[in-house]
C-alpha cells in the first residue's frame, strides 16, 4: 500500500466507517494517514487518483498515478507521477490551469509484525523524495524528504493506524513541518470498508498556518482487480474553517 500524498495549505500546491465483516478493513490511501504494511512480494498496486482542497481562493491538487511494487518481503518501492492543478480565482485569473509536480520516490521497510493474541502492532520506516521535477509554478527547484513511521493494529474487521513524521521543506519562505494522523476503519464483508480519520500538520510556509482535517473514507471493491476509493471532509486553520479536502482513486492490484 502507498503513502498518501502531503496536502499543504497553499493555492500552488496539493495537500493531499458501519458494521460486521471477517477480515481487517484495508488501510492505507484514501486515508491521508499511511499503514505499515508493504504491497505483496512481486505484486503491484497502482492508483488513478486525484487530491486536492477546495478553499475560499479556489481549488488546487494534484493528480497522476501512484506506482507500488513488492519488491521483497516487507519492502515496497513506490513512485508517485503527478500533474499539478489550481483553479486562478485567488489570483486575479480564471479558470484552470495545471502542469507536472514534483516526482516521489519512496521505499517502504517494515520493521516489526503485528501477532494475534498480542499487542504488537505492524510497524513501518517510509521515507519519502521529492524530486524538483515540476516548474516554478508549481514547484520550488528544491529537493524535499519526508521520514514517517507508520503502525497498525488489526481488531477482526476493525483497523487501526497512523502515525506521522517530519519533513524537510528547504526554500525562501518554506518551513520544515511535522505531519500525522490517525484513522479507524471496519470491513463490511468482501467489497466495503468504511473509517474515519484525523489528520494534522504543522505550518509549512511562513505565511501559512497549521491545519487539521477529519476525512470520511471508503473502499469498494468493483470486481477482481478494481477498486474504487474516496475521502473527503472539513479543513481547519486556527479559529476557522478553512475548506475541505478530498482524494479520489481508481485502484489495480496484480
Amino acid at each position: 500500500m502507498l503513502s498518501t500524498r502531503v496536502w499543504n495549505i497553499s493555492a500552488a500546491s496539493a495537500l493531499i466507517a458501519a458494521l460486521g465483516a471477517a477480515g481487517p478493513a484495508p488501510a492505507g490511501p484514501p486515508y491521508l494517514s499511511d499503514d505499515p504494511e508493504p504491497t505483496d512480494p512481486g505484486r503491484w498496486e497502482i492508483y488513478n487518483f486525484a487530491i486536492g482542497t477546495s478553499e475560499p481562493s479556489g481549488l488546487s491538487g494534484e493528480a497522476g498515478l501512484d506506482l507500488n511494487y513488492g519488491a521483497a518481503d516487507d519492502l515496497q518501492l513506490t513512485a508517485v507521477l503527478p500533474v499539478a492543478f489550481e483553479d486562478q480565482r485567488g489570483f486575479g485569473g480564471r479558470g484552470l490551469r495545471g502542469g507536472p509536480a514534483d516526482l516521489e520516490l519512496a521505499a517502504k521497510f517494515r520493521v516489526l509484525r503485528q501477532a494475534d493474541g498480542a499487542l504488537t502492532p505492524d510497524l513501518a520506516f517510509f521515507p519519502r523524495l521529492f524530486a524538483p521535477t515540476a516548474p516554478r509554478s508549481f514547484g520550488d527547484g528544491r529537493f524535499g524528504l519526508l521520514l514517517p513511521i507508520w503502525a497498525e493494529k488489526d481488531f477482526g474487521p476493525w483497523s487501526m493506524f497512523g502515525g506521522g513524521g517530519y519533513q524537510f521543506n528547504p526554500g525562501p519562505g518554506q518551513r520544515d513541518f511535522w505531519q500525522g494522523g490517525v484513522a479507524v476503519a471496519k470491513s463490511l464483508g468482501e467489497r466495503l470498508s468504511l473509517g474515519v480519520e484525523v489528520y494534522g500538520q504543522t505550518r509549512n510556509l511562513s505565511d501559512a498556518g497549521a491545519f487539521a482535517a477529519v476525512n470520511l473514507a471508503a473502499t469498494y471493491k468493483l470486481v477482481k482487480h478494481w477498486s474504487l476509493l474516496a475521502s473527503a471532509g472539513p479543513m481547519w486553520t486556527p479559529k476557522t474553517l478553512n475548506g475541505a479536502a478530498f482524494y479520489l482513486a481508481l485502484k489495480a492490484d496484480y
